[in-house]
Parts: structure tokens; C-alpha cells; sequence
């Protein structure tokens, strides 16, 4: 059985909400901030909220892409990176920044 991750991490997000409203209702009598603190506090789980579950479509189609179009990715990285002319580039711009 496979439990969805967005579960777990909406789950997490409302303990946490829900410990901070029971901090946040004694210090807006004592602050006199009214219900900024608690608003905020449910402004901020449900805004996470949204953002765990909103239509993630364009990372799902990353995901689900053909193995070899990664490996192909992944191989023109790696001469990107091992490039000579790459590598003397990061050597200058470490050189200009110790100046």
C-alpha cells in the first residue's frame, strides 16, 4: 500500500498550523494584535496546502519520460560540465572574485 506523499505532507502542515493557533490565541489577547496572528497562522497552511496539491502535471510528464531521453540528458550534462573551456571559465571567475 502506497501512501500518497502530498497525504503525509498536508497532514504535517495542519499539526503544525494547529500548534501554532494554540500559541497563537493566548499571545493576541496579550499583543492586542487581534486575529492577525491566528489568520496568519491559517493563511499559511492552507497557502502550503495549495501549493502540496496543485496540478503538478509538468512534473508527472518528467517523471513518466523514456529512460533513454534521460540517460541522453543526464550524458549531455556531463560533457557540458567536463568540458575544458567550462572549467577554465570557473577557474577565472574564482580567480576575479579572490582580487
Amino acid at each position: 500500500m502506497s501512501k500518497d506523499i502530498r497525504v503525509a505532507a498536508t497532514s504535517k502542515i495542519w499539526a503544525f498550523a494547529t500548534g501554532m493557533l494554540a500559541i497563537c490565541i493566548p499571545l493576541s489577547s496579550v499583543t492586542r494584535s487581534g486575529p492577525i496572528l491566528p489568520l496568519a497562522a491559517i493563511a499559511g497552511a492552507a497557502t502550503g496546502t495549495y501549493f502540496v496539491w496543485r496540478d503538478d502535471n509538468k512534473y508527472k510528464s518528467l517523471a513518466n519520460s523514456d529512460p533513454k531521453q534521460l540517460e541522453q540528458r543526464i550524458a549531455n550534462l556531463e560533457t557540458i560540465v567536463s568540458d575544458r573551456e567550462f572549467e577554465l571559465e570557473q577557474k577565472i571567475k574564482q580567480l576575479e572574485s579572490k582580487d
